[in-house]
């Protein structure tokens, strides 16, 4: 397995690429067993539900009632990825799983889908449904979106579950060891980048499948692959690199995400935490970070895991989830 370590003032941030041998997830430390000995369902089987907001059909699963919990995907999944964790969750409240703009079944208009575009969408997506007394579950660019919304509306959300999360911004380039220097510089140069990730489909076809430590099943890679079929349709999985905030660009990300930090550090609201080794974002010294500045913190050591740990562990994320949020 090849492991790529960007540095980042006591932050590490790995992505790693092909799955755990098995001597790696044995050396990782104790903690609840992958779920490999339960099935991880490729079934879907939730009913579409469609709202408009800013002229395009945000898709979504909604199932439960009561409060709401809004379950926020990243890069390049979509609802998909909650599918065996919201029946643990469905009789404790209404279950939301949206798929961003441009993503799973949501509309793809003509928009730059930036950070920001999809900060306006969902927000418009909360605003049109009503929801109130939120409690947030969620994962890579979902939680830069989710991070954001909560520290400007404390007063509307109830809690905060995240995993493999967005916390700090990349402070330069030169704390980018390669070869993961190399290889956003690249996604990031508009040719290559696009033909990296939008001609080649590299997101969806190598690096989402490398980071689920237990491989992808082809049923599953055919869910995930059915959005991006079409080469234009990968502006989106494109532009969320792009997006990453590194050296101060871009700057209203970097902005933004400095000051969800902020205010996050100094947050009351609960707070759930799933974390892996070595893990991509959420690494050792970043879950250090998380005991050391946040409050009301709750962790759960999954055990081995890269990236998509929902992938991984869904059943134990779901019982420890639902576990968490009975005590609310």
């Amino acid at each position: 397995m090849k492991k790529i370590i960007v540095v980042l003032t006591g932050v590490y941030l790995v992505l790693s690429f092909g799955a755990l041998s098995q001597e790696e997830a044995a050396e990782a430390p104790a903690g609840p067993p992958m779920d490999a000995g339960e099935e991880i369902s490729a079934e879907f089987p939730f009913e579409s539900n469609f709202v408009e907001v800013k002229g395009s059909k945000i898709h979504y699963v909604d199932v439960g009632e009561g409060d709401p919990i809004l379950f926020l995907h990243g890069n390049p999944t979509s609802s998909y990825l909650w599918r065996n964790i919201i029946p643990y969750m469905k009789g404790q409240g209404r279950c939301i799983a949206p798929d961003l703009i441009g993503m799973g079944k949501s509309d793809k208009p003509d928009i730059d889908y930036t950070f920001f575009d999809h900060v306006e969408y969902i927000e418009g997506f909360i605003e049109e449904l009503g929801l109130k007394n939120i409690t947030l579950v969620i994962h890579d660019w979902g939680s830069g979106i989710g991070f954001h919304y909560a520290m400007r509306n404390e007063d509307n959300v109830k809690a905060i579950a995240f995993m493999e999360a967005i916390l700090l911004p990349i402070p330069s380039w030169e704390v980018m060891q390669e070869p993961m220097k190399t290889m956003f510089k690249n996604m990031r140069t508009p040719d290559l980048g696009w033909q990296l990730v939008g001609v080649n489909n590299m997101f969806v076809e190598q690096i989402l499948p490398g980071a689920v430590a237990r491989g992808l099943t082809e049923a599953e890679m055919e869910h995930y692959r059915a959005p991006f079929l079409e080469e234009a349709s990968r502006k989106p999985v494109w532009v969320w690199p792009n997006q990453v905030p590194i050296a101060g660009e871009p700057a209203d990300v970097v902005a933004a995400v400095n000051a969800y930090n902020a205010k996050l550090q100094e947050s009351d609201l609960p707070k759930l935490l799933f974390h892996v080794t070595p893990g991509a974002l959420i690494t050792a010294p970043a879950l250090a970070w998380c005991k050391e500045n946040l409050t009301n913190l709750e962790t759960v050591d999954l055990g081995a895991g890269i990236h998509f740990v929902q992938e991984d562990y869904p059943h134990t994320i779901g019982a420890k989830l639902a576990e968490w949020h009975k005590g609310l």
